[in-house]
C-alpha cells in the first residue's frame, strides 16, 4: 500500500447556506499528492488549524471553515485539471462558467514544490485569486509584477545562500562537493552559489547534476548516469562535505545511489551531507529504506518551526473508529499493519486494528509528532487566511457593501489587499506577516541528523538563520552540540593527533582547497588553494599556474581565413559588377538606373566588404576607433542610396501620369539630397560616440579560464546599438516604400528587387542581435563580420545580379523598346 502525500492545494469557497447554528460555512478544499506517508502530517496540521479556528469565538465569528481534499499524483497536468475543477466548483461546469451560485472561490493554498505551484499560479493569477504556497522556493514566483496574487509561506532563498556560506566558513570547509538537481531550479542554484563560493575562497572539488527519475525503475541511460555519479563520489574518498540541492522528487536518484552502496555493497557513503531546505532526506516513499549510516551527522537547512500547543495531543487522540479525517483509515492500516473491516480495509494475515494504537509509537520515518517546517507553514497559512477574512468582515466599509448586496459575499478582490497587510501572533508566539516580495521572513533552522542502529533518528537543532535578528546575530551555530558520522570523527581525531597535517581548532577542520572551475592551483603542502594571477591558469594536474593563451580573430586560424576569403570574394564580385556597369554604361538599362546612385551604391558596398579586414586583425587603438564607425557610415551610405533609388522609382512612375507635378522632382538633386542628409545624421551619431566614449582595445582575462581575449571595447554599447538602430530605420523605410510600389508595371520592377534586398538585410540584422549577445570573444567578432557580408551580399545580389544577367547573357532585352514596354 503506497500513500501519496506530497503536494497539496487548499482552496477556500464561501457559501451562503446556513450551517453550524446559523454560521456561514467557508468550505476549504485541499488538493493532495501522495507518495510519502510522512507527509500525511501536512493533512493533519491543516485539519488541526481549521478545528482550532472553528472553536475560536473571537476569530471569524459566525463563519465555519470546512474542507475537501483531492489528489494530484505528482502530475503537473493533473494539477491544472484539478485547479480548473476548483475554479468551476467541480460540478462539470464549462470553463469560465460557474453554475453553482452557492459557493465562490476566494483563495488557494499550495503547492509544496515549484513545478506544481507555477501552473497553479498562472491559472489563479488569470482569475485574480490569491494563492499561498508553503514550499515553493523558485525566485521567479517572487516577481510581484508577474504573479501579484502569489504569496509563499517560506523565506527568500537568498537567505539560504547566505546561510550556506556562513556555515561553510564557520567550520572552515573550503573543499566541497556539489550535487544539484538536473533541472531549472538546480541551474539557478548553481548560478547563484558559484560566485558566492568563489568570493569566499571555497572550492568545488566535484560538481554533479542528479537526473530526475520519472519512476522508481529507471531506464538504462539514467542508470548509467547514476553509476557514473556514484563512482565519482566514491573515488573522492577524502572529500567529506557535499552540498546537496533538490527536492524529494529530483533527489530520488541520489537516494537510490545511497541505498545501493549501504544495503547492497555494504559500503555506506558516510559524508557530511549539507542539505538545503527543499529536501527532507527523512521523508521516504513507502518502498524506500532509510540509509541511516549514510545520513548520520548530516546538516540540513529546514523551514523554521516551533512547538504548537495542542498539536501533539491532537495526534495522540485520533481514533480510526471515531475520526473521519481524510485518508486516516488507509494511513492507519499502513502505519500499524492492521485491518479495518468497518471501512473495507484488510491487511492479509493481520489482526484488526484496536483503535488504541497511538501515532506517537510510530517511527519518525513514518510520522513525526513534532510539527515539521512544511506543516508549520500550512498551519500559519490557514491562520493567515482566517485573519485576512476576519479583518475583511470586520471592516465597516465592507459591512456596508455587504448590506447593500443583501448579505452576498463578494470577497474575491478585497481579500488580496487584506492578505498583504496581515500581521498577527500565532499560538506559538511568533509574528506572522509578509514582506514586500510576498514571502514569510521566518528564516531557516539548521538541523543535525543523528541516526541510530535500529534505523531511527533524531533531529537536533544546532543552528539558526534569522533575518529579523540584529546584525551579527542572524547566523548562530552550536558546533559543540553537533554529532558527526564515524568516518568524519576519525578524520577529526587524526587532525588532532597530527596538527601539522590538518589545522584543527575548536572542532573546526580546514581542508586543502580545490580550484573552482580551474580558477586556482592547489599546493599539496598548503591548507588552501593558490589563486593564479589574472594572466595565468592552472595546468591539467592543477598543481601549478601556466600562462594563458592569447586569442583573437586572425587570418591565421581557420575561422578568420574563411571570413577573409569570403570578404575578398564579395569584393571581387563588386569590382566585376562595377566593371560591367562602366563598360556598358551607355546601354538603356544602365541609363535607366540613375548612374550616380548606382556608382554610389556599388562603391559603398565595396567599402563594406573591405571594412571586414578591420575586424580580422589584432585590435589596436586605430582599428578599434575605425571599424565600427567605418562600417556604420558605409552601410548608411549604401542604405541611403537604396532609399534614394526607391524614391526615384516611385516618382518616375507617378511622373508618367498626365498633368502630374512630380516630374520636376525627378533628377540627381533629389537623390543626392537624400543620400547626403541620411549619411550626415549617421556621421553625427558616430562623431558623438567617438567624442564621448570612443572604443579602445582591452584584454579580457575573465570570460575564458585558459585564454586571454584581445578585443575592442566598444566604449558605449548604447551608441553601438543606436548606430545599428538608425540603419534598421533606413532599411525599414526603404522596404516599406518598395513593398507598396512592388506592383508597378514591369518597366519599373526595380521596386521588387529593392523589396527583396531589404527583406534579406532586415532578416540578417534581426538575427544578428541575439547571436551577438550570446557569444563572446572572437566569435562575437565573427558574428558581426558574417552579418556584414551576408547583408551586403544580399543587397548586391538582389539589386545588381538580375541587371548583370540581362546585360551579359540576354543583351536582346537590353533595348529601349524592352525597357519602355509596359505590362499591366
Amino acid at each position: 500500500m503506497a500513500f501519496l502525500l506530497h503536494c497539496r492545494i487548499l482552496v477556500l469557497y464561501v457559501s451562503n447556506i446556513p450551517r453550524c447554528l446559523g454560521k456561514t460555512l467557508v468550505v476549504v478544499r485541499a488538493l493532495e499528492i501522495a507518495l510519502m506517508p510522512k507527509n500525511y502530517q501536512h493533512v493533519l496540521a491543516f485539519i488541526f488549524a481549521i478545528q482550532e479556528i472553528n472553536r475560536n469565538d473571537h476569530l471569524l465569528p459566525n463563519i465555519t471553515l470546512g474542507f475537501e481534499i483531492y489528489d494530484n499524483a505528482f502530475n503537473p497536468l493533473r494539477v491544472i485539471w484539478n485547479t480548473l475543477q476548483f475554479l468551476f466548483t467541480g460540478q462539470g461546469n464549462p470553463l469560465n462558467y460557474n453554475c453553482d451560485r452557492k459557493q465562490q472561490l476566494v483563495l488557494a493554498i499550495g503547492g509544496l514544490t515549484s513545478p506544481n505551484s507555477m501552473p497553479m499560479a498562472s491559472v489563479f493569477n488569470t482569475y485574480k485569486i490569491p494563492q499561498l504556497s508553503y514550499g515553493s522556493f523558485d525566485p521567479v514566483l517572487s516577481d510581484q509584477t508577474r504573479f501579484p496574487f502569489f504569496f509563499r509561506m517560506v523565506p527568500s532563498e537568498d537567505l539560504q545562500y547566505i546561510g550556506i556560506i556562513f556555515l561553510l566558513k564557520h567550520f572552515k570547509w573550503n573543499w566541497i562537493g556539489l550535487l544539484t538537481s538536473d533541472d531549472d531550479s538546480g541551474e539557478t542554484f548553481l548560478q547563484n552559489m558559484r560566485p558566492r563560493l568563489l568570493q569566499s575562497n571555497i572550492c568545488i572539488a566535484l560538481a554533479q547534476s542528479i537526473p530526475k527519475l520519472t519512476s522508481h525503475t529507471s531506464n538504462t541511460h539514467t542508470e548509467k548516469m547514476l553509476v557514473e555519479i556514484a563512482n565519482a563520489v566514491w573515488k573522492e574518498a577524502k572529500l567529506n562535505v557535499f552540498l546537496v540541492y533538490g527536492d524529494s522528487h529530483s533527489m530520488e536518484g541520489l537516494r537510490i545511489i545511497l541505498e545501493s552502496y549501504e544495503f547492497h555493497l555494504k559500503l555506506p557513503l558516510e559524508r557530511v551531507w549539507l542539505i538545503t531546505a527543499q529536501w527532507d532526506c527523512t521523508t521516504l516513499s513507502s518502498w524506500d529504506k532509510f540509509t541511516a549510516k549514510s545520513f548520520n551527522g548530516s546538516l540540513s537547512f529546514t523551514l523554521h518551526t516551533k512547538v504548537v500547543p495542542g498539536f501533539q495531543d491532537f495526534l495522540e487522540n485520533i481514533n480510526p473508529y471515531q475520526s473521519m479525517i481524510y485518508f486516516i483509515h488507509q494511513f492507519w492500516c499502513f502505519a500499524f499493519f492492521c485491518s479495518l473491516p468497518k471501512h473495507g480495509l484488510y491487511v492479509p494475515n493481520q489482526d484488526n486494528c484496536t483503535g488504541e494504537e497511538k501515532l506517537g509509537s510510530l517511527p519518525e520515518s513514518v510520522l513525526e509528532m513534532g510539527m515539521s517546517g512544511q506543516s508549520y507553514n500550512i498551519y500559519n497559512a490557514v491562520y493567515a487566511v482566517a485573519h485576512a477574512l476576519h479583518t475583511m468582515y470586520s471592516s465597516k466599509t465592507k459591512q456596508k457593501e455587504m448590506e447593500k448586496l443583501g448579505g452576498k459575499s463578494l470577497l474575491l478582490r478585497p481579500l488580496h489587499a487584506f492578505l498583504s497587510n496581515i500581521h498577527f501572533n500565532n499560538s506559538a508566539g511568533e509574528e506572522i506577516f509578509f514582506d514586500e516580495e510576498g514571502s514569510l521572513p521566518t528564516g531557516y533552522d539548521i538541523i543535525n541528523l543523528v541516526t541510530f542502529p535500529n534505523d531511527t533518528f533524531q533531529k537536533v537543532q544546532t543552528g539558526r538563520m534569522d533575518p529579523l535578528a540584529r546584525e551579527g546575530k542572524r547566523f548562530t551555530m552550536n558546533a559543540s552540540a553537533t554529532v558527526w558520522n564515524q568516518k568524519f570523527k576519525e578524520e577529526l581525531a587524526f587532525a588532532n593527533e597530527y596538527p601539522g597535517f590538518f589545522e584543527s581548532s575548536n572542532n573546526k577542520l580546514q581542508w586543502p582547497m580545490f580550484p573552482l572551475e580551474k580558477a586556482g592551483a592547489r599546493d599539496p603542502d598548503a591548507d588552501q588553494c593558490k589563486m593564479c594571477p589574472e594572466d595565468q591558469c592552472p595546468n591539467e594536474k592543477q598543481d601549478q599556474c601556466i600562462p594563458k593563451r592569447i586569442t583573437y580573430l586572425s587570418y591565421g586560424e581557420p575561422l578568420g581565413a574563411v571570413l577573409i576569403s569570403f570578404a575578398l570574394l564579395f569584393s571581387l564580385i563588386t569590382f566585376a559588377v562595377i566593371g560591367i556597369f562602366v563598360l556598358l554604361r551607355k546601354t538603356p538599362i544602365v541609363k535607366a538606373n540613375n548612374w550616380s546612385i548606382t556608382c554610389t551604391l556599388l562603391s559603398s558596398l565595396l567599402l563594406c566588404f573591405l571594412c571586414c579586414f578591420l575586424f580580422i586583425v589584432w585590435p589596436r587603438k586605430v582599428t578599434c576607433l575605425l571599424r565600427q564607425t567605418v562600417f556604420g557610415i558605409t552601410f548608411t551610405v549604401a542604405l541611403s542610396s537604396v532609399l534614394a533609388k526607391t524614391i526615384t522609382v516611385v516618382l518616375a512612375f507617378l511622373a508618367t501620369k498626365p498633368g502630374n507635378r512630380m516630374r520636376r522632382w525627378i533628377g540627381k538633386r533629389l537623390a543626392v539630397s537624400v543620400i547626403i542628409l541620411c549619411s550626415l545624421i549617421q556621421i553625427g551619431i558616430c562623431a558623438v560616440w567617438l567624442a564621448n566614449t570612443p572604443p579602445f582595445p582591452e584584454f579580457d582575462m575573465h570570460s575564458q579560464i585558459s585564454e586571454i581575449i584581445v578585443q575592442c571595447n566598444e566604449g558605449s554599447n548604447t551608441m553601438f546599438y543606436i548606430v545599428l538602430g538608425y540603419m534598421g530605420f533606413l532599411a525599414i523605410i526603404s522596404f516599406t516604400v518598395a513593398f507598396l510600389a512592388r506592383k508597378l508595371p514591369d518597366s519599373f520592377n526595380e521596386a521588387k528587387l529593392i523589396t527583396f534586398s531589404m527583406l534579406v538585410f532586415c532578416s540578417v540584422w534581426i538575427t544578428f542581435v541575439p547571436s551577438y549577445l550570446s557569444t563572446k570573444g572572437k566569435y562575437m567578432v565573427a558574428v558581426e563580420v558574417f552579418s556584414i557580408m551576408a547583408s551586403g551580399g544580399g543587397l548586391l545580389s538582389c539589386i545588381f545580379l538580375p541587371k548583370c544577367y540581362i546585360m551579359i547573357l540576354r543583351p536582346d532585352l537590353n533595348t529601349r523598346e524592352q525597357l519602355v514596354r509596359k505590362q499591366y
